[in-house]
C-alpha cells in the first residue's frame, strides 16, 4: 500500500470522524502522512502527536491488521507529543 493510498483512507475517517486534532504518521524515508485541520497531506509539519513506524506497520494499522496499543508496547509504534491525540486514532479508522 502506497502513502497516497493510506492518505485516501484517512481522510475519509477524518472526514466522517470530524478529527480536529493534528497527528503526524512518520514512516522515516518512506514518508509522512500528516493530518491537521481536518485534512491529510503528504508533507511534514508541526502536529500534536507523532507515530513513528514502517510503512508496512502503518498500513496494517490503517486497514485493522495491526492494534495501535499491542504495537506501542511491542516498540513497533513509536508515540511522541500528546498520547491522548494518539488515543483519538481509533475514530479514524
Amino acid at each position: 500500500m502506497t502513502l497516497n493510498e493510506i492518505a485516501a483512507l484517512v481522510q475519509k475517517g477524518v472526514t466522517h470522524a470530524g478529527f480536529s486534532d493534528s497527528l503526524q504518521f512518520d514512516c522515516g524515508d518512506a514518508g509522512v502522512v500528516r493530518i491537521a485541520d481536518g485534512a491529510v497531506s503528504l508533507e511534514a509539519g508541526d502536529a500534536d502527536c507523532t507515530l513513528k513506524m514502517s510503512l508496512d506497520n502503518l498500513a496494517k494499522l490503517i486497514t485493522g491488521k495491526l492494534n495501535p496499543m499491542t504495537a506501542v508496547m511491542m516498540g513497533k509504534i513509536k508515540v511522541s507529543g500528546n498520547p491522548a491525540v494518539a488515543m483519538k486514532l481509533k475514530d479514524l479508522l
